[in-house]
C-alpha cells in the first residue's frame, strides 16, 4: 500500500476531536528509491514521536535503572502477589520489607520490558506496523506490547469513552508515549 494511502486510512480512524491534531507524517528519498524515509506522528504541528530527534519531549530510557528510578513510574502490587513472595520466604520476612521485594521484581520486569518494546520501536518499520494495526482488531492492538500499536489504538474513534477511563490503571504501566498519547485522548473527552 502506498504512503498516501495508508496515511489515508489512518487518518480516517482518528477520533474527531484528534482530526486535524494528529498527523502522520514521512520523508521520502527521491533519489534513493531502496531508503525508507523516516515516518513520525505530530500533534498540533509538533513532532511527538519520532526516536532519532534528539529534541524529543518524551523520555526515552537507555537503562533498567532508569525506569526503576523514575519517579512516575507507579507500579501496583497485588494482595496475590504479596502472597507468592510471603510463601517463598516461609513468612519470616516483615510486611513492609515484602512489599519492597514485590517492588523490585515487579519494576524490573517492567523495565525490560519498556526497554523491549522501545528496541522494537526503534528498528520497525511505521509502514509494516501501521499495516498491521489496520488489519487487526482494536483490543489487540491496545493489549499488544508494541507502543506503535497502543498508541494508533488510543488515537482511534473506535475507542470508545468509557474503555479510555477503564484503562488509567494499565497506562500507568506503559512507556511515556503511549501515556502521553492517552492523556491526550483523554483531555478530549
Amino acid at each position: 500500500m502506498s504512503w498516501s494511502k495508508l496515511k489515508q486510512n489512518l487518518e480516517s480512524f482518528l477520533c474527531p476531536a484528534l482530526d486535524g491534531r494528529v498527523e502522520y507524517r514521512a520523508t521520502g528519498y527521491r533519489y534513493l528509491p531502496d531508503k525508507a524515509g523516516i515516518c513520525y506522528i505530530t500533534v498540533d504541528k509538533k513532532n511527538v514521536l519520532n526516536m532519532n530527534d534528539a529534541t524529543n519531549l518524551i523520555r526515552w530510557y537507555q537503562t533498567e535503572l532508569e525506569i526503576k528510578n523514575d519517579p512516575d513510574i507507579q507500579i501496583p502490587i497485588s494482595h496475590e502477589e504479596m502472597e507468592a513472595v510471603r510463601q517463598e520466604t516461609k513468612g519470616k520476612v516483615p510486611e513492609d520489607r515484602l512489599k519492597v521485594i514485590v517492588r523490585s521484581r515487579k519494576s524490573s520486569e517492567h523495565a525490560k520490558e519498556l526497554l523491549t518494546a522501545q528496541t522494537s520501536l526503534s528498528k520497525s518499520n511505521f509502514i509494516v506496523v501501521a499495516n498491521k494495526f489496520l488489519s487487526t482488531s482494536i483490543e489487540e492492538s491496545i493489549e499488544s506490547h508494541d507502543i506503535l500499536l497502543n498508541i494508533l489504538a488510543l488515537v482511534d474513534r473506535r475507542v470508545g469513552k468509557k474503555r479510555i477511563l477503564n484503562m488509567s490503571e494499565k497506562m500507568k504501566l506503559k512507556h511515556p508515549i503511549v501515556q502521553y498519547f492517552y492523556e491526550l485522548r483523554r483531555s478530549t473527552l
